[in-house]
């Protein structure tokens, strides 16, 4: 062999292993890496059950100021989420839409559903308006049980796709309709239903809690139904629209937390055949297009504290599969905003947030009921306003519209923390997805939301040949 031919060898050996210790660095940078915990290695190959969570309207700038708020609450500058240790990759977000390349939760939830693109507002159908089979109506064909927990109400956009088809989401009564009667071999595809939206089903055209009270469902509304009335078939529906946010949230009503230890401890009775759980911190994504950063982290604490407790039970269970993604961002959320300057610091800062006892939201109803501006600020704001912070509360009050007012509360928590907004829409970034369990790497890497659905299929349907 020549000098040259030589030097032409070593320079390609050089080459493919500089690839390949990038790849290597990539992985283990990006990629969770296998665990060496002993439960771990007990997990089985292939999951009997799943747990699928959604943070709606969580994109990473969100992420990244509740890991943030959660440090400052905690005193703790190294506190992660409970999620971060199970980063496993990205997914893309975009519609099949002829106009729009930014989803919604409908056409996101679809994709992730059914394993198919959607145009924006379809309720897991193509664009004939033809059906999709979802992994929902899979799971019920092989026996599994199913159980929907959420804060938003019930034919919201990402449980009605999951669990129902229409042309738009926005037929909410025609979607509280096809959770009844859209059937699976004569059974009912949700076994558990919990979150809100009463309004929908006890209507004066059809009454559809009595419904699925002959159906032999219990009829949960309270906290205390949900902790003494539990049983195999539930339909709780605890407020009579969305669930207010946590921080507002009457005693009565249940956290996110509630409703998911509930619905897993009735799921894992006499569970020979799995379950499919779909978990959404819905209102995460309204508070974001509120652009309310006090609403936003209240949302993020309580779906935290949910997404703990399934983690809890899967690392118990070991046989058990969670995916944490979001189905787009919303309100485009800047981690720091106009006002930072080198005497300021470039800091995002939570603590006016957690000074916070109630939402914008709130107070601003309170405002506009008639209490007084002042009263309302002090009672719910555990910091020392300034005069020119309260004027302009009370300049906004003079409308007499609660939004309006809600907007000048808000504006002083976004001035005070450093929070941005640049939409009260979505957004079309990519978001992460973290995975745990058996199974996990096949949500690895960057990843298209329809791929979610074709691993949830092939979990559900293919289980003796599943290889992650």
């Amino acid at each position: 062999m020549g000098y040259m031919d030589r030097k032409k060898r070593i320079f390609l050996m050089s080459g493919i292993l500089a690839v390949l210790v990038f790849a290597a660095l990539l992985t283990s940078h990006y990629v969770t890496p296998v665990s060496t915990n002993a439960a771990d290695k007990k997990q089985t190959k292939t999951p009997k059950n799943v747990i699928f969570i959604i943070g709606d309207g969580m994109g990473m700038p969100v992420i990244k100021a509740y890991r943030t708020f959660k440090q400052e609450k905690l005193g703790s500058p190294k506190a992660q989420t409970v999620w971060d240790p199970y980063l496993v990759g990205m997914q893309t977000t975009h519609p099949d839409d002829p106009r729009d390349n930014i989803t919604d939760s409908a056409a996101a939830a679809t994709a992730m559903a059914t394993g198919k693109k959607t145009y924006n507002d379809a309720i897991a159908v193509n664009q004939e308006k033809e059906p999709l089979r979802s992994v929902v109506e899979a799971a019920k064909e092989a026996q599994m049980k199913t159980a929907f927990v959420v804060s938003s109400d019930i034919t919201d956009a990402t449980p009605a796709a999951f669990g129902t088809h229409n042309v738009s989401r926005k037929n909410k009564e025609q979607i509280a309709d096809h959770f009844f009667d859209e059937k699976i071999g004569g059974e009912h595809k949700v076994d558990i239903l919990l979150g809100g939206g009463m309004q929908y089903f006890d209507r004066k055209d059809r009454d559809l809690v009595k419904e699925f009270e002959k159906s032999g469902y219990s009829i949960l509304r309270s906290k205390d139904d949900l902790t003494t009335q539990s049983s195999s078939k539930m339909l709780g529906l605890f407020q009579e629209d969305e669930l207010d946010r946590a921080i507002d949230r009457p005693k009565h009503v249940p956290t996110l937390k509630d409703m998911t230890q509930s619905a897993l401890a009735q799921l894992n009775q006499d569970n020979s055949h799995g379950f499919f759980m779909l978990l959404e911190g819905s209102t995460i994504d309204s508070a974001g297009h509120e652009n309310d950063v006090v609403g936003a982290m209240s949302e993020m604490e309580d779906f935290e504290k949910a997404v703990q407790a399934a983690l809890q039970f899967a690392k118990k269970d070991q046989e058990t599969l969670v995916v944490i993604t979001a189905d787009h961002a919303t309100g485009g959320f800047s981690f720091g905003a106009d006002g930072m300057t080198s005497e300021t610091g470039y800091k995002w800062d939570p603590a006016p947030i957690l000074a916070a006892k109630k939402t914008p939201v709130y107070m601003a109803k309170k405002i506009a009921g008639g209490q007084s501006v002042r009263d309302v600020l002090h009672t719910h704001i555990d910091f020392s306003l300034t005069n020119e912070e309260i004027s302009q509360v009370e300049k906004a009050a003079q409308s007499g519209k609660a939004s309006t007012i809600q907007l000048s509360i808000q504006h002083i928590f976004d001035q005070r923390s450093f929070s941005g907004w640049t939409t009260f829409a979505h957004t079309g970034e990519d978001v992460p997805v973290y995975a745990y369990g058996p199974g996990k790497a096949a949500f690895q890497g960057w990843i298209d939301n329809t791929k979610q659905g074709k691993n949830l299929f092939h979990i559900i349907e293919s289980p003796s040949t599943y290889r992650p």
